[in-house]
């Protein structure tokens, strides 16, 4: 079992760092439905998320793709509010945490689809606005805590819904989701809810496969093709977590 987590953390690392966002999103869920305890499969998902786009952000601090300063804001609140989502996860009961989830998959499946930042074009904006990063942040951080999912797919839609450049997204995006990741798993590490033999196995796989991806992203693909891309694994991930729901 823990060969094919391995298979896929390095598969969907790769493709998510395609958008410059965590692979939790797809992975928790997958881990869920092969038999792992849900509140094991969060912890490990928000590690290979610290992973995969440590590797993302390496790439694009040394290709200087990175604006560090608009990152800042959004990695303090999402520090800050991770443990108490990963807490809240605890307390709440784990059929509301699914609808939450189901919710978030198709949140950000549907930006992903049909979202278009091409109004923007010719006006993509330079500032940083620190009291709506921090919002950002602050929402992102308390649902990567929550479902284990980095926060990525809340992100990445709503800075590109105020106007900034998607590929300046998926850059800053990759950069702030390992501080909120690793914040949520710390959470789950004190809880007493992480099997440390698979994160060494997914680990690697996951850095390997978050660095190979942004590498494609910015030199093989159009940044339309990789949202679309991701925006039908997500709607699908939502879909089926769904039914299971109703089983």
């Amino acid at each position: 079992m823990i060969v094919v987590i391995v298979l896929l953390a390095f598969v969907f690392s790769f493709l998510f760092a395609l958008g410059g966002v965590g692979s939790a999103i797809v992975l928790v869920p997958l881990m869920y439905w092969l038999g792992f305890p849900l509140n094991e499969a969060k912890p490990t998902g928000l590690f290979i998320n610290t992973i995969s786009l440590l590797g993302a952000t390496y790439s694009n601090f040394k290709n200087k793709r990175l604006d560090v300063k608009l990152g800042v804001p959004i990695i303090v609140s999402s520090l800050l509010f991770a443990p108490t989502g990963a807490y809240f996860s605890t307390i709440i009961p784990k059929r509301v945490v699914i609808v939450v989830f189901v919710t978030f998959l198709l949140f950000s499946g549907l930006m992903m689809l049909f979202f278009r930042s091409s109004k923007y074009e010719n006006q993509f904006r330079d500032d940083r606005p620190i009291i709506v990063l921090s919002f950002i942040g602050g929402m992102a951080g308390f649902l990567s805590g929550l479902l284990g999912v980095g926060g990525g797919g809340l992100i990445s839609p709503l800075m590109i819904m105020l106007g900034f450049n998607p590929k300046k997204v998926a850059v800053v995006t990759a950069f702030v989701v390992p501080f909120s990741s690793i914040s949520g798993f710390f959470a789950y590490l004190v809880m007493g809810h992480v099997d440390f033999i698979l994160l060494i196995a997914v680990g690697f796989a996951a850095y390997a496969g978050g660095y190979l991806g942004t590498h494609f992203m910015h030199f093989r693909l159009k940044p339309a093709t990789v949202k679309k891309l991701l925006g039908v694994i997500l709607l699908f991930m939502a879909i089926k977590m769904l039914l299971k729901l109703f089983e």
